[in-house]
């Protein structure tokens, strides 16, 4: 697994101050017009934005930001590969789609998903790794899986 958040492509980015905690890999949508939080409704269209490591300081992709900190963000394109969070007690195989969870975590897109009828526009990507995340202790311990943007 790469140790950085844009495995193929080249996202838009930009900056936002930092609503919570973020860590990169999130998937992100807008708090206000000049900040940024994870993505809160699981199931629901979400833009393909995620959260990137803050190369600028040196931090790793792992280091979480702090609120109200500048944080760099990546707008991601169809094609595009991000190394994104997995959600906690997904299972995760190569092919899968994924939506959000609601935590800014990705889980697996299924017919009986929350949001699955009503927002057919909901899947993010297709993860190109698989990841056992089943366990409660977190089985994969970087919780992390590439997933292709559609």
């Amino acid at each position: 697994m790469a140790n950085q958040i844009v495995i193929k492509g080249t996202p838009i980015k930009v900056e936002y101050a930092a609503s919570g905690t973020p860590t990169p890999g999130h998937l992100l949508e807008m708090a206000s017009a000049t900040t940024a939080k994870v993505h809160a409704s699981a199931g629901q269209p979400a833009e393909k934005f995620f959260a990137l490591e803050d190369e600028l300081q040196g931090r790793a992709y792992t280091t979480a930001y702090t609120a109200a900190t500048q944080m760099q963000c990546g707008h991601f394109r169809p094609g595009d590969v991000v190394n994104a969070l997995i959600a906690n007690g997904e299972t995760i195989a190569v092919g899968d789609e994924l939506e959000s969870n609601g935590n800014g975590e990705l889980r697996k897109y299924t017919t009986d998903s929350a949001g699955a009828v009503e927002y057919p526009n909901s899947l993010v990507g297709v993860s190109l790794d698989a990841v056992d995340m089943s366990d409660s202790s977190a089985a994969d311990p970087s919780g992390r899986c590439r997933v292709r943007i559609l």
